[in-house]
């Protein structure tokens, strides 16, 4: 057997010590147990709470051990006010693939996750995941939960649907989208009180192709009281994601401010971007995201067919 097959623990004294100064976390959702090199203190395994205060307390004593560089196992999202603080603190961090630590052979049954992560991380046999600086992880944080807002909001479009189709209103048979200008002035209308088809059908937008006819014909229906309450709920419903989607697009457009310039687009503007159609993509967020982007990276990705600003944003 040669050396590269042989299990850690039979080889482990030919094989060089890479981080001498390292220690492993096993982290949990209550507690994280911890293990540094033996000969730095009495206790070299030791357990801490998920509290903050904990998590200084593990902080000050890795510093107090001389510990360098630490690797933990992702779990959950239970790793990450670890790896702030600790990063934060100086320590070089690694998040580590559960999956890689399993596939090392040589492990034995008493040792502790902990102690496997800081022997492995000593020799050098760990690599950690990608993690991109906190500039992006901050822009990151605000994409997900603008994607969230996003999803629910898209729920409560479906159930203004329902509520149209339970009185049989057929409004999304003469308009492909309830969400559009015409579809919300018209939905605001029947929530309002107003029930003449007529009425409602003048209120259509110019740009709409069907007839005033054809859409009084589909909102012909039964205007049932506790389906037009569903549907006014539906709607302020919809409508509070909206705002809190434009909150998040305002938070988004500080974060990208506050990236280097790459290309200064006042000496290099933005070329005019090809027609891709006539409407603004859905949930397009109301600013200049392609100039901002543009300039951070200094490629202008929308020029990519299938590539939207958003689409980049996302990537």
């Amino acid at each position: 057997m040669s050396q590269q097959e042989q299990p850690i623990g039979s080889s482990q004294r030919n094989l060089p010590v890479i981080n001498p100064n390292a220690a492993g976390i096993d982290i949990g959702a209550e507690r994280h147990w911890v293990s540094v090199p033996v000969d730095r203190d009495s206790e070299s395994v030791r357990s801490f709470a998920c509290f903050t205060a904990e998590l200084y307390a593990m902080a000050d004593w890795l510093k107090q051990c001389g510990i360098e560089t630490v690797a933990m196992e992702s779990t959950g999202v239970y790793w990450i006010p670890v790896f702030q603080v600790l990063e934060s603190r100086g320590f070089d961090v690694k998040l580590v693939n559960a999956h890689y630590v399993k596939t090392v052979p040589g492990r034995k049954t008493d040792v502790l996750d902990c102690q496997w992560l800081q022997k492995l991380h000593t020799y050098g046999l760990l690599s950690g995941s990608f993690r991109p600086d906190d500039q992006i992880c901050v822009l990151r944080s605000y994409i997900r939960q603008r994607d969230n807002l996003i999803k629910s909001a898209c729920v409560h479009v479906q159930r203004m649907q329902k509520a149209l189709t339970e009185m049989n209103l057929q409004l999304h048979r003469v308009i492909s989208d309830i969400t559009g200008t015409t579809g919300l002035t018209i939905i605001k209308a029947i929530v309002r009180g107003e029930r003449n088809p007529l009425t409602l059908a003048a209120l259509k937008d110019g740009r709409i192709k069907a007839s005033s006819e054809e859409i009084a014909a589909a909102l012909t229906g039964d205007y049932r009281r506790e389906q037009v309450f569903i549907l006014q709920q539906e709607l302020q419903l919809y409508e509070f994601y909206q705002t809190q989607i434009l909150a998040v697009d305002a938070q988004i457009e500080q974060c990208l401010a506050s990236f280097a310039d790459k290309v200064d687009v006042t000496k290099k503007p933005l070329t005019k971007p090809k027609r891709r159609g006539k409407k603004q993509p859905g949930n397009a967020p109301q600013f200049d995201l392609r100039t901002h982007l543009y300039r951070i990276t200094g490629v202008d990705f929308t020029q990519i067919d299938g590539f939207g600003a958003l689409t980049v944003l996302k990537q």
